[in-house]
C-alpha cells in the first residue's frame, strides 16, 4: 500500500508532512484489513469505525469537548492552543508511546481522524519529530466511509446475486459457511454473522451486535472481498430488513428483495434438530464460554443457565402478540418443562416446544413470504442437492 504515497500540501499548521495516503488507496487498506490508527476521539470511534482500526485518540472525549466549545466561543487559534496545553507533558508522553509502539508493530498500517485534518496531522507531526514517517489517510473516517457507501451501492447495481431461501432450520447460514466440503461458498457473504445475530426472535447471542455503522462498513468491505474473490455471484442468505437492531442497507434490501433465489428444503424433523443444536446447545455453550471469562468482562461470572434460560422466555414473551394467549401459553408451559429437564441434564425436551413453534408460526409465516414474491427460484432442493448446485454453478 505504501507504494501508492502521495506527497501533500502543507495543511492548516504548516507542518512539514510526511507521505500522506491517497483516496486511490482505499480499496487496498479496507479489503486488506490494513492496521490503522483512528486518533478520533473515544466517542466518535464508539459510533463506528474499520475493522482493522485501533482507537488511539489524541484527544479524551472531555478534551474534545473542551477544545470544540473553545473553538465556537474564541476560534481556532485558541482552540488549537487548548488543545497543546491538554494534551502535553506526561499525557503527550503516554499517548505517543501507544502510537510508537502501534508503528512498531504495524510498520507498513496508517492513521486517520475525522477528515484527515488536523488531529491526525498532528499526530503524524509528533510522530515525525520522533523518528517515525506514517501515512496519514486523505479525507480520514469520512472519505473512507463515503467510499463504502459508494462501493457497496455500485456492487448492488452492478454484481449478479442468488439469495438462499428456505424455512427456519435448513441451515442456511452453515451452507453459506460450510457448504463447500466444510469451507463457505465460493462469493458467500454471511450477513448474520457480521451481525452478530441469528436473524429471528431467537437469535439474539451473548455477544454485542455492532453499531449500526460498524455493521454498514463491515457488509460493504465483506461484499467487495467477495467480489474481488469470486467471479460468480454473490451469494446472500433470505433476510427482512432488520437483523436484530442492525438494519441492512437500503441498496442490499432491494437487492435481497428482487435477485433469483435457490430454496433449501429439509423435513421438520431435520429442521427440529439443526435448530435444538444452534439455538439450545451452541447457544448455552456461548453462555457458558462467557461465564468463564477473565474477570473484568462483562459476562464473566454470570450464572450461564440462568442467562440462557432468560433469554430464551424473553425471545419467547417478544412474539407473544403474534402467537396469540393460546398459543403463547402452551408454548410458555413447553419451555419451562423443557428448562426443567435441561438444568436436571436432559436438553432434548426443547426439541417439542421448538417442533410446536416451526410448524404452528415460523412455517406460515415464511410460506406466506415466499407466496408475495416474485423472485425467480433457480433452483431448490436439499442442503447437499443446494450445496452441489450452487459450487458447480460458481465455477461454470
Amino acid at each position: 500500500v505504501n507504494s501508492t504515497l502521495l506527497q501533500v500540501t502543507p495543511c492548516a499548521f504548516d507542518y512539514a508532512m510526511p507521505d500522506v495516503m491517497p483516496a486511490s488507496s482505499f480499496e487496498d487498506l479496507l479489503i486488506n484489513d490494513v492496521p490503522l490508527i483512528d486518533t478520533r476521539a473515544p466517542i466518535e470511534f464508539a459510533k463506528g469505525s474499520f475493522p482493522a482500526a485501533v482507537n488511539l485518540p489524541l484527544m479524551s472525549d472531555d478534551e474534545r469537548a473542551a477544545v470544540g466549545t473553545c473553538y465556537k466561543q474564541q476560534g481556532q487559534d485558541a482552540a488549537v492552543a487548548l488543545g497543546h496545553r491538554l494534551v502535553s507533558g506526561e499525557v503527550k508522553a503516554k499517548r505517543l508511546a501507544a502510537w510508537t509502539a502501534f508503528t512498531e508493530q504495524h510498520p507498513n498500517g496508517a492513521l486517520f481522524c475525522f477528515r484527515g485534518g488536523m488531529r491526525s496531522a498532528i499526530v503524524q507531526q509528533w510522530l515525525q519529530q520522533a523518528g517515525i514517517h506514517y501515512p496519514r489517510v486523505i479525507g480520514g473516517y469520512k472519505a473512507m466511509r463515503r467510499w463504502l457507501i459508494d462501493e457497496l451501492e455500485r456492487l448492488c447495481n452492478e454484481r449478479a446475486v442468488i439469495v438462499v431461501s428456505g424455512k427456519t432450520g435448513v441451515a442456511k447460514t452453515r451452507l453459506l459457511n460450510e457448504g463447500n466440503q466444510g469451507q463457505p461458498l465460493s462469493g458467500a457473504v454471511d450477513l448474520e454473522g457480521l451481525a452478530c445475530h441469528r436473524g429471528s426472535a431467537f437469535g439474539r447471542r451473548v455477544e454485542e451486535q455492532p453499531s449500526q455503522i460498524n455493521f454498514e462498513i463491515a457488509v460493504a468491505i465483506a461484499m467487495m472481498k467477495s467480489d474481488r474473490a469470486s467471479p460468480g455471484p454473490l451469494l446472500l442468505e433470505d433476510e427482512s430488513r432488520l437483523i436484530g437492531r442492525c438494519a441492512l442497507p437500503l441498496p442490499l434490501q432491494r437487492v435481497i428483495q428482487q435477485a433469483p433465489m435457490v430454496l433449501v428444503e429439509a423435513p421438520l424433523a431435520t429442521r427440529v434438530r439443526h435448530t435444538h443444536e444452534n439455538y439450545i446447545l451452541a447457544n448455552l455453550n456461548d453462555f457458558e464460554l462467557a461465564a468463564a471469562r477473565p474477570q473484568g468482562d462483562s459476562a464473566a461470572g454470570i450464572d450461564a443457565f440462568g442467562a440462557f434460560a432468560t433469554s430464551l422466555r424473553e425471545a419467547l414473551s417478544r412474539i407473544q402478540r403474534r402467537l396469540g394467549g393460546d398459543r403463547y401459553g402452551t408454548l410458555q408451559a413447553q419451555l419451562n418443562e423443557a428448562l426443567a429437564l435441561h438444568q436436571q441434564g436432559d436438553p432434548n425436551g426443547h426439541c417439542t416446544w421448538i417442533e410446536t413453534l416451526l410448524r404452528d408460526y415460523y412455517d406460515p409465516m415464511y410460506e406466506y413470504q415466499l407466496s408475495r414474491k416474485s423472485n425467480p427460484v433457480l433452483f431448490r432442493g436439499d442442503y447437499t442437492a443446494v450445496a452441489d448446485w450452487l459450487t458447480t454453478h460458481q465455477s461454470g
